[in-house]
């Protein structure tokens, strides 16, 4: 059996076992189509069956989170922790609260996380979790409760050598202290290590908010690098408008690009003078706001309702930063159209499988998620260090490793690309040296 027969062998059958999971098949879709030359020069893959065994989940656990609101309503949500893959180290990965998640984005986002993980070098398995729980509108005593109801379950199958959850969309600081405050007090332990994103008072890393804008713009200034061009003078867009949006027009600005186009999920805003980060910031991270409250205190700017249309301003970059799938085929091609130089994933998987092809098509530079977003989990990463050690490292030392973990995801990427025989193509690349990794342990390691 060749490469190709035993990719479609086996992805047949994950489509059959896993019908009607779109994000999670397309997740898997997307990885297989990577690994055709892998297999064929590399049969003891095949031999020990790693696609089979790498496509599901070593654990689920799905559980209920009931919880009182302050009217004194009992409410309930579904909770979720995937542990994905361990052949490298402990299963590390977000928790998501937000309506939309379900089996096949937690599946998806585990799945992704393992080859995410493989590129940053560091001793991480891939894992996800979340809940459909939605934090807008709640108050913090509302969140508290529900964080210690979802802690109450979650705390078995976590440790910091077994599961390492981390903050995601709807889990910030807030949320990671009051799970972990709960995981205190039922565990009996004082373990830093079993929770990152942490406050700095109690265990947490400096630069761990910035670290996936900071790591996205260092792996695409790499990516524009090697393509003799850079962040300086280009216009870039961003969608979103979270930790990740914001630190990645705070890095982009300071690499000499100007911003002119941000998001939420009410619409986007459009200033051509450069975004004022000042202002996003008062409106996000202080007052909660939504993003159309911009256009009331920096003249010359404008709000559009309807945050897919973002992808319709002219630019040279597009960063997107929202959530998965928010850049169909019509939005790649209108990009495309319009001139853009490179796009790269501060989310996960914002690009469907058919954008993705219309990019590589034209020539546009293209980061993957896996690849360009990848900074969280290496400051998560870090923030484990930091823990075992018992000591914390400064800002510098922090973003000087954060930096140096990109830039080694971006070679490697590039690497692997040109080793198979599709050099430039780095999403393929970033699939196969994430893969091998994984691949070469697994195989090590046995049939387990």
């Amino acid at each position: 059996m060749n490469g190709k027969q035993y990719v479609e062998k086996v992805l047949e059958e994950v489509k059959k076992r896993n019908n009607g999971e779109v994000e999670f098949l397309d997740a898997v879709t997307e990885v297989m189509e990577s690994l055709v030359p892998v297999f064929d020069k590399n049969p003891k893959f095949i031999e020990s069956g790693i696609l089979e065994r790498i496509t599901e989940p070593e654990r689920q656990i799905f559980f209920r989170v009931p919880w009182v609101d302050d009217n004194g309503d009992v409410k309930v949500n579904r909770g979720f922790r995937i542990q994905f893959n361990s052949a490298i180290g402990p299963y590390k990965g977000g928790l998501r609260f937000h309506p939309t998640v379900n089996q096949s984005i937690v599946k998806f986002l585990g799945f992704e996380q393992i080859f995410k993980n493989s590129l940053t070098g560091l001793p991480i398995g891939g894992g996800k979790g979340g809940s459909d729980f939605d934090p807008k509108g709640k108050s913090d005593n509302e969140i508290m409760r529900f964080c210690q109801s979802f802690m109450a379950e979650l705390y078995k199958h976590i440790g910091s050598d077994i599961d390492v959850p981390a903050g995601d969309i709807g889990v910030g600081g807030r949320e990671i202290g009051y799970l972990y405050g709960y995981y205190k007090k039922i565990s009996g332990q004082n373990t830093p290590g079993v929770l990152t994103g942490k406050g700095l008072t109690f265990g947490g890393s400096l630069i761990r908010t910035e670290a996936t804008g900071y790591g996205l713009v260092y792996f695409t200034e790499e990516m524009l690098k090697a393509n003799g061009t850079s962040f300086s003078g280009k216009d870039v867009v961003i969608s979103g408008s979270g930790n990740v949006a914001i630190y990645a027009h705070e890095k982009a600005t300071e690499l000499g690009a100007k911003v002119i186009a941000m998001s939420d999920s009410s619409g986007y805003i459009v200033d051509l003078n450069g975004i004022n980060l000042d202002v996003i910031k008062d409106l996000k991270e202080v007052k909660r706001a939504r993003i159309k409250e911009y256009v009331n205190i920096v003249k010359d700017s404008k709000f559009v309702e309807g945050h897919r249309g973002i992808w319709e301003v002219k630019c040279d970059i597009a960063l997107p930063c929202a959530t998965q799938g928010e850049i169909n085929k019509d939005s790649a091609e209108i990009l495309v159209k319009n001139g853009v130089v490179a796009v790269s994933e501060g989310a996960n998987m914002p690009s469907s499988l058919e954008a993705i092809k219309v990019f590589q098509s034209a020539g546009v530079l293209f980061g993957p998620a896996k690849a360009a977003n990848a900074g969280g989990v290496a400051c998560s990463a870090l923030e484990m260090s930091q823990n075992s050690m018992r000591l914390s490292w400064t800002r510098e030392e922090v973003d000087e490793k954060l930096k140096d973990i990109m830039v080694n995801i971006y070679k490697n990427s590039s690497d692997a690309a040109k080793e198979y025989e599709m050099e430039g193509n780095i999403l393929a690349g970033a699939n196969i040296a994430g893969f091998l990794k994984v691949a070469e342990a697994m195989h090590a390691q046995g049939i387990v």
